[in-house]
């Protein structure tokens, strides 16, 4: 029987969770690249800056000393995902969005988040 190497997770580059985040960012980076140029210090930058807080805050938590201190950055991604994901839903409302980049971006953010609670979760175990 052959057994599967495990992985040692060494850098927050190797996490998952991080990865999916990077990903999303990604992905609001290309769509709004179409939004109203008046919206470019206005949705268009919150939403920005709310996707890569998820993976900044990923990054942060990875390198703290403390189960407590991490899973405190990780619940901070989970909220900055909450908010990206409200500021794109109005986006599609406001018909800055396109039914495919939204198609997208939910998928990506389904990804991301499934894999960030269970970091939380796994790392709250931890404590």
């Amino acid at each position: 029987m052959k057994t599967e190497e495990i992985k040692r997770i060494e850098r927050f580059t190797d996490l998952k969770a991080w990865q999916e985040s990077r990903g999303l960012v990604l992905v609001v980076y290309r769509a709004t690249q179409t939004f109203p140029t008046e919206e470019q210090f206005g949705i268009t930058s919150q939403m920005k800056r709310a996707a890569v807080s998820v993976s900044s805050n990923i990054a942060e938590g990875f390198s703290r000393g403390s189960m407590k201190d991490k899973v405190h950055f990780y619940i901070m991604a989970h909220g900055s995902l909450t908010e990206l994901q409200n500021q794109v839903i109005l986006s599609r409302d406001l018909g800055f969005v396109t039914d495919a980049n939204f198609r997208e971006f939910v998928e990506q953010a389904e990804r991301a988040e499934k894999l960030l609670v269970g970091l939380i979760k796994a790392s709250k175990e931890r404590m």
